[in-house]
């Protein structure tokens, strides 16, 4: 049985396309961004036994759920604390400090741990989403500073660990960026119209060594950096991916489409 990943810009329809996926498909491991996932840790916290213990210690009305979202990988532990709905002050701020991504690693250190994660993940039957692309893209551009051919040099490390028998990668391509991240400004908005996650994922990007290297201070500064993004995506699905991927339309799939790619799987 085939691993499917779901890649695709902000606003592209991810979650949507694999909810109906994961709908067709009940038999399928539901990787989603905070769940605990064998080759990404994106919104999970890494650390050190020592460093677990004295979260556990500081955290100790909290210590019961924390060990049930607790996973163990050899001398690292990851742990799924977006999971853990709390008001504990301060608890989310200090374990997001834990997370690998947001600059917080040197970049090749980053991408040493995510080959080796890659290396040993050998299961089947798993739907993943923002675990090839979205989430190291944005580490590697970002934070990382690096330039395209860097980006593919590591892309072609990455795949090569790939079973390319269980892999497929199914790609939402933005045909107009700047429209999709309007919609979803306002989809993703209270009820009184106050914009909830566009604020935080500008900020994010202008505060990131990308945005202040390049003086990003602009929405349309934020579209020119996401089409340059889905740009070197497409590239790498072209050159690198190849039959092991395919490219939808992110506003006009079709369910027979979807149907005929996961029946094969």
């Amino acid at each position: 049985m085939k691993n499917i990943f779901i890649e695709g810009l902000q606003g592209a329809g991810k979650s949507t396309l694999m909810n109906y996926i994961a709908g067709k498909n009940p038999g399928l491991h539901i990787c989603r961004e905070g769940d605990y996932n064998p080759v990404d840790t994106a919104w999970c916290a890494y650390m050190s036994p020592g460093e677990y213990e004295g979260i556990l210690k500081r955290y100790e009305i909290l210590s019961e759920e924390i060990k049930t979202n607790t996973f163990r990988e050899e001398d690292k532990l990851l742990v799924t604390y977006t999971r853990i709905i709390t008001d504990v002050p301060g608890f989310h701020k200090d374990m997001e400090s834990y997370e690998l991504y947001g600059g917080r690693q040197k970049v090749e250190k980053m991408q040493e741990i995510v080959l080796s994660r890659y290396s040993k993940f050998n299961g089947d039957g798993y739907l993943f989403e923002c675990a090839f692309f979205q989430n190291l893209m944005e580490e590697f551009l970002l934070f990382g500073l690096m330039e395209d051919r860097q980006v593919m040099a590591f892309y072609e490390k990455l795949f090569e660990k790939m079973d390319k028998q269980r892999f497929m990668l199914i790609y939402l391509h933005s045909e107009n960026v700047e429209d999709n991240i309007r919609i979803i400004r306002r989809e993703r908005s209270d009820e009184s119209g106050n914009e909830m996650w566009y604020p935080l994922m500008f900020e994010y990007y202008k505060e990131s060594p990308y945005g202040r290297k390049n003086g990003c201070d602009s929405f349309e500064d934020l579209i020119a950096y996401l089409e340059r993004r889905q740009q070197l995506e497409l590239r790498i699905m072209r050159e690198i991916i190849g039959d092991n991927g395919v490219i939808l339309s992110s506003k006009d799939w079709k369910t027979e489409e979807v149907d005929g790619l996961t029946e094969e799987c």
